[in-house]
Formats: structure tokens, sequence, C-alpha cells
């Protein structure tokens, strides 16, 4: 399962990342099949992440940088799973994009919302992941170039959010040695 979600979870924000992408050709995004679809798409990828994780956290070696890490990619993950999860059912009461909209608003004036799922507590998800990835290299457990790969998976879309399959594709490639190692060859070292 573990070997899986390191595979997986990329394949899901690619899968997320084409269907956006889809989901645009008419100008808007959502409500409609590709919205929903990739939204879903996404929460399974934020799903996998869990074990990934943990994993992580075993391979660093279980210190305290890394369970604090961990703890705080699980608080990003709720949050971002609560915002995708708030998308989906958005798309489901908007007949249109434009009623969209006025959902969006009216959830994100609630006070507290706006910090803890559309702005600041996101950011754990990613920052995390970057933290436990950096330890990992510094650990040479993975390669040096490793943690580059992971910036630029959530650092391309803050540019362009059409470049999530491209950085789909960069997290792919990071994650590809992680799955090597989970198992029997995790205590296996990589040459920088």
């Amino acid at each position: 399962m573990k070997k899986f979600a390191f595979i997986a979870a990329p394949l899901f924000v690619l899968a997320y990342g084409v269907l956006r992408i889809i989901d645009g050709f008419d100008g808007e995004r959502g409500p409609g099949f590709a919205w929903t679809a990739g939204h879903l798409a996404f929460l399974a990828a934020l799903a996998l992440f869990v074990p990934i994780f943990l994993e992580m956290r075993r391979m660093a070696g279980r210190g305290v940088f890394a369970t604090g890490s961990v703890v705080a990619a699980f608080v990003g993950v709720a949050s971002v799973s609560i915002q995708f999860a708030l998308d989906i059912v958005v798309g489901f009461i908007s007949p249109d994009h434009a009623a969209m909209g006025t959902h969006f608003d009216a959830i994100q004036s609630i006070p507290g919302v706006e910090f803890a799922i559309y702005g600041s507590l996101p950011f754990l998800f990613y920052i995390a992941q970057v933290a436990l990835i950096v330890q990992l290299a510094v650990q040479r457990k993975v390669k040096v170039w490793t943690p580059i790969l992971v910036v630029l998976d959530f650092g391309l879309p803050i540019i362009e959010k059409d470049l999530i399959p491209l950085g789909a594709i960069f997290l792919l490639i990071s994650f590809l040695q992680l799955a090597r190692q989970v198992g029997p060859r995790s205590a296996h070292v990589l040459a920088a």
C-alpha cells in the first residue's frame, strides 16, 4: 500500500491538473463533471498523503523534527481536504459559475474560514512535505535534487495553475525513489 501511495498520489494530482485545464476550456471553471472529478482526484491524493507522510517520518528516523513535520502536514491535509470538499459541494448546489462565486463569497465571509481553509493553514501541507524531504536529503536517503522537485511541484502552480500537471510529474519523479525504499530496503542509503 505504501509503495502504491507514493506513485498514485502524484498521478491523482496530475489527473486533477489535467481535469482543471479541461474544465477551463469554456472560459470558466465549474460546476460540472470536470470540476467534480478533478476535485475528487485531488481528495484521493490527499488521502494517500497520510501513509506517505507517516512513511517519510519513519524513513527520517521518527525524531522530533520529523514528527512535528508530520503533525503540521496532517493539519494541512485536513485543511486542504475541507477546502476541496467545500468546492465539490458548491459545485453541486450551484446551477452555474456565477452562483458558485456567490456561495464561495458566503463561505469565505465566515470568520476564520479564510485563514483555516483557504489561506494560511493549507500551506502547512506543502511546507511540511518540503521539511520532510529536506531531512531525508540531509540524511542522504534521497538524492540531493529531490527537494528541488518537491518545491517545483507546489511552486509552479503559484506561478500558473495550469502548470499543476508538470508539478505533479516532478513530484512523481521525486517519489519514485521513495517508493523503491519502502519495505525491507527502506534503510538503504542513496548516493548523492
